[in-house]
């Protein structure tokens, strides 16, 4: 069980908080039982990622949104039939793909072009350019402002890019009818609206990924903008993670309040609970998230880690900061063994053929398809896979990508505990790769600590849920009194050098 309440029921199953969790390769809408934290029902759809050039992602605004639409419709109807009445949803969240950057025209509403993901490398010149411009070509010039290093992964750089090539979005900025924002602000202006007054809004967790909001006042910081020729009128405002944002307009869920958003990986350092100082969350998926709850102290790293907001629960709550370290790549590099090598004809058949062998046999595989985000930061690394011998088969090229998301991992633990002087004693992991129980047992192995997966594991969702349910208002969620998730554990056999 994961809330313990004594707020009164609204139907035979107490209130109901849905979650919209708008991912890279799929959005959901799941509901949750305010009183329990069970997911009572769900619908998936999945999105489509476009590569029009080498190093570019690319996703179809419009897509994204439909995909919502489509969710939570049919999420309703299968609470119908399981005969809970959907008018006892009291509130909904939102946790959404982190940085991927949206521009839309205020005055039709429609997007003017597509969606640029976090993994989309195509700024890596505009990188380039403006790192001769900084003084001493530091990437992490304006960390202390920020958080953040230079680098191709942030909207800032990608909305420069936009404003510098696309004539449509220089016109629309002419104009004054550009607006921007990451995947929450598009799903939230459209949700509450649209043209017929929606809201252009966002919440600090998705606005401390942009390089532009300064960290410390938690709004969008007018040098930080001059630095990127950033026009602040298109920018949305910065709200905190939890409070009635506005009202569903249409729809099966009509005059319901949006009340939490989050960026997907700080939904799941709320849904994993990890709400001390201390507390650690892995995520595994396209790629790979670490977030460390530094409390409300701004921890700057000095070993090639994010400093990010952790969250904000209320608009008088404090603000909670984290260390992040980001990977790129991860669960798509089993895509890649699938879609490109065709290895495997499913993502799930990689724990079977890793396992018929004992250990990679020399092969390592360096993932960086797109550059190497933390702790390198090296936006022209390439990927590369080495060791290979005669004897070498597909199972071990299969182990060794398993390690190599491993590897990573354990490049950021490392990388969290010179900063925090502090070793971690257990990493609570989630994401679609944890149901992968030999990488989970590589992981425990590598990283020389044990795993705790939750058996629950919407965590992200449920984030996102906890964050709308406790909002100012709505209440129907108190997270004074959860109690711990139950987990499978996976403990080392080895313990690595270095720990």
């Amino acid at each position: 069980m994961l809330a313990d309440t004594s707020i009164p029921i609204s139907g035979r199953l107490g209130p109901l908080v849905g979650a919209v969790d708008q991912g890279t390769s799929s959005t959901r809408f799941l509901v949750f039982s305010a009183t329990t934290g069970e997911v009572l029902t769900y619908h998936q759809v999945e999105v489509a990622q476009h590569y029009p050039k080498e190093g570019w992602v690319e996703q179809d605004c419009n897509e994204l949104l439909k995909s919502v639409h489509t969710c939570i419709l049919k999420a309703v109807e299968n609470l119908k039939s399981l005969e809970i009445d959907p008018g006892d949803i009291k509130a909904v969240g939102i946790t959404n793909q982190r940085e991927t950057t949206v521009v839309w025209d205020r005055t039709t509403g429609l997007p003017l072009c597509n969606a640029i993901v976090w993994l989309d490398a195509r700024t890596a010149s505009t990188v380039e350019a403006i790192l001769k411009e900084t003084p001493g070509q530091n990437k992490d010039y304006l960390k202390d402002l920020c958080g953040l290093p230079i680098s191709t992964y942030f909207s800032a750089l990608k909305l420069r890019w936009l404003l510098d090539n696309l004539p449509e979005v220089q016109e629309a900025a002419a104009q004054g009818n550009l607006l921007f924002g990451t995947v929450d602000s598009w799903l939230l202006w459209n949700l509450t609206g649209g043209l017929d007054g929606g809201l252009h809004v966002t919440d600090v967790t998705n606005a401390s990924r942009t390089m532009l909001m300064n960290i410390s006042t938690l709004q969008w910081d007018a040098n930080l903008c001059k630095f990127f020729k950033i026009p602040m009128s298109i920018l949305p405002e910065i709200r905190s993670s939890s409070e009635i944002y506005g009202y569903i307009t249409k729809g099966p869920l009509l005059g319901i309040p949006i009340s939490g958003v989050l960026g997907d990986q700080q939904a799941a350092l709320v849904g994993q609970m990890c709400l001390s100082r201390g507390q650690a969350k892995n995520t595994y998926g396209t790629g790979c998230f670490l977030l460390y709850n530094t409390g409300t102290q701004i921890v700057q790293s000095e070993h090639g880690l994010l400093t990010t907001v952790g969250y904000k629960l209320g608009k008088k709550s404090p603000t909670i900061y984290a260390l992040e370290g980001s990977v790129a790549i991860a669960g798509a590099a089993v895509t890649w063994l699938r879609d490109n090598l065709h290895v495997i004809k499913s993502s799930t058949d990689i724990e079977p053929l890793a396992k018929k062998v004992k250990d990679s046999g020399g092969v390592y595989f360096v993932p960086a398809f797109s550059g190497l985000f933390a702790p390198y930061w090296r936006s022209d690394a390439r990927g590369t896979i080495c060791g290979l011998t005669q004897a070498s088969t597909s199972a071990h090229l299969a182990r060794a990508v398993l390690e190599a998301v491993c590897f990573q991992t354990r490049e950021i633990l490392d990388a969290m505990q010179k900063d925090s002087g502090i070793t971690l004693n257990k990493l609570q992991v989630d994401g679609g790769m944890t149901c992968n129980n030999t990488l989970m047992q590589l992981q425990a192995d590598i990283a020389g600590v044990p795993v705790a997966r939750p058996s629950m594991t919407e965590t992200t969702s449920l984030g996102a849920a906890m964050a709308a349910g406790s909002a100012e208002g709505i209440e129907v969620w108190d997270l004074t009194k959860l109690t711990p998730l139950t987990n499978d554990d996976f403990t080392p056999s080895i313990m690595p050098e270095g720990l």
